[in-house]
């Protein structure tokens, strides 16, 4: 039984997980007075708050701030990296894709919105371009984490069906850094469906040791502990699925 994730399964989680940088890297701002140093201030300050209402799914919030950081500052591309986020969080694609579009237009090497408009459009069947953006951000050698859009690459390939190039970018980015849970927990599946039922048990186990589980992660441990035997270990992440997410699709099959 494959138990593969796909980018619309999993893309929330990681693009999440960059919003607290989509910011970090401001571009410098205009030179020629006080003033516009002033609004470029302004802007940063808005995004930033806005950021903030995204991680608590507070969406309408989160665009008012992202509006006046833009009408201050029409040339600051982080505001529009996050409007991008927001848009494709709440299901308006068009205005996600103008919006990271129009980051690209004023900075277009920037690898923190790169990665996201990658995950962005392979989420929605787009993964040939999807692929040329995660390629762009690796390429940039001033990104502070290329296992980030590595990780997402290797999901986007996943979901193309093509295994050995998404296996390839899993372990790409766990060279980088060994604490990439989706990667980890990519790779256990990978291998579990491979049949590779000992290095899967490797990679679970090394998931567990930096991330809470979760119904799939629990069910793929259930399943690698089944084919090698050991029944002790397959209860045990039986036992943690039904407490923790009895009402998960996971619990419903323990029964079948």
């Amino acid at each position: 039984m494959s138990v593969r994730m796909s980018l619309k399964q999993t893309g929330i989680l990681l693009c999440v997980s960059l919003i607290v940088t989509a910011c970090a890297t401001s571009q410098p701002a205009p030179r020629g007075g006080s003033k516009p140093e002033n609004k470029r201030k302004v802007a940063e300050l808005n995004t930033q708050i806005a950021i903030q209402h995204l991680r608590e799914k507070d969406y309408e919030l989160a665009l008012k701030k992202l509006e006046k950081a833009t009408s201050t500052d029409p040339n600051y591309a982080d505001a529009y990296n996050a409007l991008g986020i927001v848009y494709s969080q709440i299901g308006e694609n068009e205005k996600a894709d103008n919006n990271f579009q129009r980051s690209l237009r004023i900075d277009g090497n920037n690898p923190l919105t790169l990665n996201n408009y990658g995950q962005f459009l392979c989420k929605n069947g787009k993964s040939e371009k999807g692929q040329e953006m995660f390629q762009r951000a690796i390429a940039n050698p001033l990104y502070k984490q290329p296992e980030v859009a590595l990780t997402n690459a290797g999901t986007c390939a996943l979901d193309q069906g093509l295994t050995e190039q998404a296996e390839k970018y899993f372990r790409d980015a766990l060279e980088k850094n060994p604490r990439i849970p989706l990667a980890l927990l990519q790779m256990a599946s990978i291998t579990y469906d491979s049949g590779r039922h000992l290095p899967a048990r490797g990679y679970i186990q090394r998931f567990a040791e930096i991330a809470r589980h979760n119904p799939r992660s629990l069910w793929l441990g259930i399943l690698i502990e089944r084919e090698l035997g050991d029944r002790d270990a397959e209860a045990s992440y039986a036992l943690s699925l039904e407490k923790n997410f009895p009402d998960s699709k996971e619990a419903g099959m323990l029964s079948n």
